[in-house]
């Protein structure tokens, strides 16, 4: 190694560690444990929901959603 060139520390060479374990897996296992499946208050409490106007559900969203969900309007 040359002595100019800095050194990895050792949490980049554990991350990429652990992509190497996780690239080693079969790709339905991947599918299966890369994603994380949570509840969306109101959003998930209904089967379906039909607006006539995009208007009417950017305004549904706004009245009914939690803020954190992110379908709040942009403020201007």
């Amino acid at each position: 190694m040359i002595a100019d060139q800095p050194t990895e520390d050792q949490s980049w060479q554990d991350f990429r560690e652990q992509c190497r374990r996780q690239m080693a897996r079969p790709l339905a296992q991947r599918i299966k444990y890369g994603f994380c499946q949570m509840h969306k208050p109101v959003l998930d409490d209904a089967e379906w929901r039909v607006f006539d106007t995009m208007a009417e559900y950017r305004a549904w969203c706004a009245a009914s959603l939690p803020e954190y969900l992110g379908f709040k309007p942009a403020a201007k």
